[in-house]
């Protein structure tokens, strides 16, 4: 017999209308579906099981009759309610909200009638407590009927995130501990779009709502989110459900201590070796014309000139020489670059401007170059060519020139050519043997144009006789040289902070040690042996005092601005930190992003701010837009900046990206050689 239910009693809040749906008929013994629906006046919203970072969710206390008993509530998916600086989860317009009803075997045959309290949190520009009591009758006995209520129920009810079943997934933390937040990241099946982490369980820790998409292999998601921690420690699992595209599964996940490895993203196609070959030894004939490279030049300019004249056959072997010296150095930062991969760490170009002992002995052998240009002390070579190439040099001159491609590779390192970055985030994703190839393929690159030039002497008829004009010309070049000089000072400045002054101490004793040199002991008469003892306690000085003793040079401990402080550029930008979470909640909120991956010891990176970021079109547009800019600082090379730039391709800076304001979308990747219009126009494409 079809058992009629009676009619359920509606409630009315200020806001919201509460209703409860049941069943017509449950047979005891079974378990049916019943539901309390909450519909919301245009504008408002009530809360999902968690409700994030405010509100407050659901609650349904009931009032049965015995050996009826209510099972756990049934959440439908909910989505994020704005305001986006503050994620919440919730439901906006109507919610039917179920709960399996289990009659006991027991129960007496008739009519029941069911009760509930319900309370919510209803908002809109403010919230509001509500809560109303409903009712609802339906028939125990006979078989379990269907009532006019239950096609609304399982509509609702395929809106439940599925069970985790055979689900699978992944999560593990991130290398990087910020203060109280820590970067977790999930990867599990299933198609992309809309593709988000909705956490059901929190405590002493809270899983934030901000969500960065990750490259991932095909019929894959990997997603990064914040966690922050209250007290105690972190967390060893977490729960909640997993969106994609297709589907939505609740699960609870263990978190691995390691990261897992990183997929390579699928719009990276697999490149040639020989192509990226190609691309190597062009980028390395584009760092001649880099600034970093440029005081070398000058040296070879000098070489030049005094090798103009010389027997063919020795012009060919200072040319073979030098490109040896290139090689060699560019040989031995490859096998750097493998030893801290295969150690566990990170690797990046330029890395090793981060570490202080090359950053200061780089900075004194430049000084001491430009101390011998400027003819403080002197070198002299059995061709009669002005070199830098200090005691090295002095029996031949093949160890100069064999220095001078040692310091040219050294000083080209800070640079990215436009056509390099391609070839070297290639290179640092393969084995030892192609890094290491595509490292001399730069370096051939560099010191081909010399190479060929020593090969070809007719061609270096175009310059003038060796004269007297040579003294005067290498003096200037020295003001190059010492400006190379005042640049890496500045770099460590980074590292130091206000103890750099000491840094600049120790190159005084140095300087001086090097006047008492050239006076006392090259064109001194008498007493020499005073003279070197006076170098050498310069030196000892210098270094004990200085570096040793005031410096602690070794190990630095720079001032580094309080996390979350503004940093304003000299032409009155203002640049937030960089982190992984601030790029998530920014797009979250539907903003602009415009990041920009930099180091002080990158002059590509300073003339890109200087010409096309730190100007007044750009920032007139940045603050039009609201755009959130953020600088991500590799000075010192962290392994989360490393991280971030291993994701884009990239080996290392400069790295510019503008994240568009939907954010679905893939950042926008600029050239390593910015203009005011290639970043305009990335501006304007994030914003539609």
């Amino acid at each position: 017999m079809m058992a009629l239910c009676l009619a359920a009693v509606v409630a009315q809040a200020a806001n919201t209308e509460v209703k409860l749906l049941l069943p017509a008929a449950v047979k005891p013994g079974d378990t049916a579906l019943a539901g309390v629906q909450l519909k919301m006046s245009p504008g408002w919203h009530t809360y999902w099981k968690n409700p994030g970072e405010a509100g407050q969710a659901t609650e349904i206390k009931w009032q049965l009759p015995p050996g009826i008993f209510a099972g756990k509530i049934q959440w439908p998916l909910p989505k994020k309610i704005p305001p986006a600086d503050v994620t919440t989860y919730g439901y906006e317009d109507e919610v039917v909200l179920l709960v399996p009803l289990t009659l006991a075997k027991t129960v007496a045959p008739g009519p029941l009638t069911l009760a509930a309290k319900v309370s919510w949190l209803e908002c809109k520009d403010s919230c509001l407590p509500a809560s109303a009591d409903v009712s609802g009758s339906l028939i125990a006995g006979g078989e379990t009927q269907p009532s006019a209520d239950t096609a609304q129920l399982q509509s609702w009810q395929a809106k439940v995130p599925a069970a985790a079943g055979n689900f699978s997934a992944r999560a593990w933390w991130e290398n990087t501990v910020a203060g109280d937040t820590r970067l977790l990241d999930l990867q599990w099946p299933g198609k992309a779009d809309g593709a988000d982490f909705l956490p059901t369980t929190d405590g002493d820790f809270e899983i934030q709502g901000a969500t960065e998409p990750l490259p991932a292999p095909a019929g894959e998601i990997r997603l990064r989110k914040p966690v922050k921690k209250f007290s105690g420690g972190w967390p060893k699992e977490i729960s909640g459900v997993f969106v994609s595209a297709d589907k939505a599964i609740e699960a609870t996940v263990a978190i691995g201590n390691v990261p897992a490895p990183v997929a390579a993203s699928s719009s990276a196609p697999i490149q040639p070796l020989w192509r990226m070959l190609l691309f190597a030894f062009i980028g390395g004939l584009i760092l001649n014309i880099m600034p970093c490279v440029l005081p070398v030049i000058a040296l070879k300019i000098l070489g030049f000139v005094g090798e103009a004249q010389s027997e063919p056959g020795r012009v060919r072997k200072l040319g073979v020489v030098y490109t040896l010296g290139v090689l060699a150095s560019f040989a031995a930062l490859g096998g750097a670059v493998v030893a801290v991969k295969f150690a566990g760490h990170q690797a990046a170009w330029g890395m090793q401007f981060g570490n202080p002992v090359f950053l200061v002995g780089l900075t004194t052998l430049v000084t001491l170059v430009a101390l011998n240009l400027f003819g403080v002390f002197e070198v002299t070579l059995a061709s009669g060519a002005m070199n830098v190439a200090g005691d090295l040099s002095a029996k031949s001159g093949l160890a100069g020139a064999f220095f001078n491609g040692a310091l040219a590779t050294a000083l080209a390192t800070p640079c990215s050519a436009p056509i390099l970055g391609g070839a070297l985030a290639f290179a640092f994703t393969q084995p030892a043997s192609v890094l290491l190839l595509v490292f001399l393929a730069i370096g051939l690159g560099l010191a081909a144009p010399y190479l060929v030039l020593s090969w070809h002497p007719a061609w270096l008829k175009f310059l003038p006789r060796p004269g007297a004009w040579m003294e005067k010309f290498k003096f200037a070049m020295g003001f190059p040289m010492l400006a190379a000089a005042l640049w890496l000072y500045n770099i460590a400045a980074a590292t130091y902070g206000k103890d750099v002054l000491w840094l600049g101490v120790f190159l005084l004793f140095v300087a001086a040690a090097a006047w008492t040199f050239g006076n006392f002991v090259q064109r001194g008469g008498r007493r020499k042996g005073i003279a070197i003892a006076v170098v050498l306690i310069l030196l000892a000085a210098g270094y004990g005092c200085a570096l040793e003793k005031e410096l602690d040079w070794r190990h630095p401990a720079a001032e580094t601005p309080a996390a979350g402080a503004v940093k304003a550029s000299a032409a009155g930008s203002e640049w937030q930190p960089w982190s992984a979470a601030a790029v998530a909640s920014a797009r979250a909120a539907g903003k602009i992003v415009l990041v920009d991956f930099t180091a002080d010891w990158c002059l590509t990176c300073q003339v890109n701010k200087k010409t096309s970021l730190e100007i007044s079109a750009v920032r007139e547009k940045l603050k039009a837009l609201g755009v959130v800019a953020l600088l991500a600082d590799y000075t010192r090379t962290p392994d989360v900046i490393t991280t971030e730039l291993n994701r884009f391709n990239r080996a290392g800076v400069p790295l510019v990206l503008v994240y568009p304001k939907d954010p679905r979308l893939d950042a926008i990747v600029l050239p390593e050689v910015l203009t005011p219009g290639i970043v305009l126009d990335a501006l304007d494409r994030a914003a539609k």
